[in-house]
């Protein structure tokens, strides 16, 4: 252990030589000042463990040299003891209040010297423990700021490559135009969709949730749509069939030991006719909305993919019409809880599109993820919302032919 610094400052030669020798006796390593200006040089310089000084000099005396170290960020936690020859209590309550750790007076036993030069020593070997505790704190917390910003930058940076695989707003295929609207509830979700040509006669039409938040969900989102990709689908389904395409997913996508799965709905729209054939999997499903009024919900009572590597998924077929509008969406949309914890629920959803069935389609998005806001009375959703809107804008080719 590395011998302990002392520093006494005096302008008494002898006083100070005496001190100085005593405490060499025992060990010490003891450097000297003669004033209170070359004290605080010596302080700065040496930053020395124990500072012992006389009340008494010309220029900076020891109360004026106690309020210069503890004015100093770099010298303020030294360890200062003052000395003088009276030992008045005013004076002493003066010294402490000026900055000094201790008193001692200067007819003080070599004993008492000792045990309080001692017991200061063991105070200021506390105080560069806590420092040092406090140096590695902001070190650590430095560290960690730095990962996390690093990590930040890397889910900014997946995110946006997760942006880039859902679809561009606009017209995906003649008769028909998309808009979404997108809100995961961390930085990554894993409710996903896509609405992209399949083939030359049909676009294809779904939305995905995999269970649970953040990367790891939204990991396993990307490998379902990889799944899911027009050149894929042909080679492990063999049709663009919903049914069979969902059957192919329950058997590659089985439940995992933790416990995660999907849920997923799956439509084709046949162009030519506007006939729609979808299939759901533990899915909300869709909601079609007519301009007469013959809204309805496009689902089916079916467990989530993985759940039974048994269960057949069975396509169903319907006709959509010119200003039709199609809506398919994930359930934190519905599921969205008031601050009474009552959710917003599937009827206040439809009731919202129904209300804005006169607004452009980006419009009515928009605000049917305003009024869920406003349900909950915040605007962070506790689960992934994403809310997808196909609406057709010309009369079927087929049907046109028959005119």
């Amino acid at each position: 252990m590395p011998t302990a610094m002392i520093l006494v400052v005096d302008d008494d030669v002898i006083a100070r030589t005496s001190m100085a020798n005593r405490l060499k006796r025992v060990g010490y390593h003891v450097i000297e000042a003669g004033d209170g200006t070359g004290g605080l040089a010596a302080i700065r310089r040496h930053k020395p463990d124990l500072i012992i000084l006389d009340w008494m000099m010309p220029g900076l005396d020891g109360p004026t040299l106690c309020e210069a170290i503890r004015a100093d960020a770099d010298l303020k936690s030294s360890q200062v003891v003052l000395m003088t020859a009276n030992d008045r209590p005013e004076q002493i309550a003066e010294g402490l209040s000026r900055g000094a750790d201790d008193f001692m007076s200067k007819a003080a036993s070599k004993q008492e010297i000792m045990a309080r030069v001692q017991a200061n020593l063991r105070a200021r070997a506390l105080v560069r423990e806590i420092e040092q505790t406090r140096d590695d704190l902001d070190r650590s917390h430095r560290a960690l700021t730095t990962k996390q910003a690093e990590l930040e930058r890397e889910l900014q940076s997946a995110a946006a490559f997760v942006r880039s695989r859902l679809p561009q707003p606009g017209t995906p295929a003649p008769g028909c135009t998309m808009q979404w609207a997108y809100q995961p509830s961390l930085t990554l979700g894993g409710d996903l969709f896509q609405i992209s040509r399949w083939g030359k006669d049909y676009v294809g039409i779904y939305m995905l949730d995999a269970s649970g938040h953040g990367v790891a969900a939204a990991l396993r989102a990307i490998s379902l749509m990889t799944f899911l990709s027009e050149d894929n689908l042909v080679k492990v389904a063999g049709d663009y069939d919903p049914g069979l395409i969902l059957n192919e997913a329950n058997r590659r996508f089985p439940l995992t030991l933790d416990g995660e799965y999907f849920t997923l709905w799956v439509g084709r729209l046949e162009l030519t006719s506007f006939t729609l054939c979808y299939a759901a999997a533990g899915h909300g499903g869709a909601f079609l909305q007519s301009p007469q009024g013959g809204s309805r919900w496009l689902s089916s009572a079916s467990l989530p993919l993985g759940f039974d590597p048994q269960s057949v998924f069975h396509t169903a077929p319907t006709q959509l019409h010119k200003q039709d509008r199609l809506y398919v969406f994930s359930d934190g949309i519905y599921e969205a809880p008031s601050k009474e914890g009552e959710l917003w629920g599937r009827e206040r959803l439809q009731a919202t599109l129904e209300a804005h069935r006169t607004c452009k389609l980006g419009e009515g998005l928009v605000e049917t993820i305003a009024a869920a806001r406003q349900w909950m009375g915040s605007d962070l959703f506790p689960d992934d919302v994403a809310l997808v809107g196909l609406e057709m804008v010309e009369q079927p080719a087929a049907q046109r032919s028959h005119r």
